[in-house]
């Protein structure tokens, strides 16, 4: 017999082999199936030496519950749901990832659903494709203002935590604050001397962006720097770059805080472009701490955000609120992390 398989013979009198099932084990351990279930519960009725010999004969056919089956018994699914808007940015990518090995930790498996537009029956399409999948509780990686109106206007039937936090959603939320990070990209760019410095934005209606935007003027403001109006980007190094090519044609600065690491990248390109030099002549300050951002050249003084955390908290704060545990609301502070695009302003 191959471990973790049958034999059986099927109508033509051919042996073929299949998965190891519930009595087969029971079979193994001469017990009944039902005595199985208990052994895979932890039910406290069982008989130290019986639940050995099931545990045995589970070892030596490689036997594997199957979910459904476990979910019949038990009533629960032991899966957690995420409902994401955007993976291709590195932000939500790196929280879906420290997410799924988390959950994974904690013995709980992961079902993503990925939102294409987040128009309102997209959104509650979505949000009942998870709920039918009989997930426990809901993760939800939206950057996007209208996805978190939209889902705090509904009734879930199950538990959820945003890694977003706006002031119209007040609960169930956990994330980094935004704010105290681009403050700090701000005031690095101030204590260094600069007084004439652009802020490149994220889009219109990522939480994100509206955050770090806000993070950026209130320390202009709270340091009595003049500013103008911030420019919205889209989050990309070929926006940074566009935007550089611009502003250097003018050459009004000697900083620049990008809200993310790859409009920060096409910045650096438009300053060697530009024959210029970064940080003597042109300042850069970065978001995220993207893996790359410290091979940059120079390397990019950015705001580092530890996603692995983010991860283990939203799942452990998720798993608290199966529990009975109440609503919460939590921030994170990211760390400034200064490398090479940052100096003193040479004029």
């Amino acid at each position: 017999m191959v471990r973790g398989t049958s034999v059986e013979t099927n109508v033509t009198g051919d042996v073929t082999a299949r998965a190891a099932s519930i009595r087969d084990v029971a079979r193994r351990a001469e017990v009944s199936h039902q005595t199985v279930s208990r052994v895979l519960n932890n039910h406290p009725s069982i008989r130290p030496e019986t639940k050995q010999r099931v545990l045995d004969a589970i070892e030596e056919l490689g036997y594997r519950p199957n979910r459904a089956a476990r979910m019949l018994v038990t009533s629960r699914s032991r899966t957690i749901g995420i409902l994401s808007s955007s993976r291709t940015q590195y932000g939500p990518a790196a929280s879906i990832q420290a997410i799924e090995v988390a959950a994974r930790a904690s013995g709980y498996s992961v079902v993503t659903s990925n939102l294409l537009t987040t128009d309102e029956g997209a959104i509650l399409a979505e949000v009942d494709h998870l709920v039918d999948q009989a997930v426990e509780g809901i993760v939800v990686i939206a950057p996007q203002v209208r996805v978190l109106d939209v889902l705090s206007s509904l009734a879930l039937r199950v538990p959820y935590v945003t890694l977003q936090m706006t002031d119209r959603v007040i609960t169930h939320a956990l994330s980094f604050d935004q704010i105290a990070g681009a403050r700090m990209a701000t005031q690095h760019l101030i204590d260094l001397g600069h007084r004439r410095i652009y802020h490149l934005a994220g889009p219109q209606d990522w939480i994100e962006a509206e955050a770090r935007m806000k993070g950026f003027l209130q320390a202009m403001s709270d340091n009595d720097v003049p500013t103008t109006a911030p420019i919205l980007g889209d989050w990309t190094a070929d926006f940074g770059y566009r935007a550089g090519v611009e502003l250097l044609r003018y050459r009004d600065f000697t900083a620049i805080f990008s809200s993310n690491d790859q409009m920060a990248l096409g910045l650096m390109h438009a300053v060697r472009d530009a024959g210029l030099d970064c940080p003597r002549d042109v300042s850069i300050v970065g978001f995220d701490d993207i893996p790359e951002a410290r091979h940059f050249s120079p390397p990019l003084t950015t705001v580092r955000q530890d996603f692995p955390e983010l991860g283990r908290r939203a799942v452990a704060l998720l798993l608290a609120q199966l529990d009975g545990s109440e609503d919460y609301r939590e921030t994170i502070v990211p760390e400034l992390i200064v490398r090479g695009t940052t100096a003193a302003p040479a004029f």
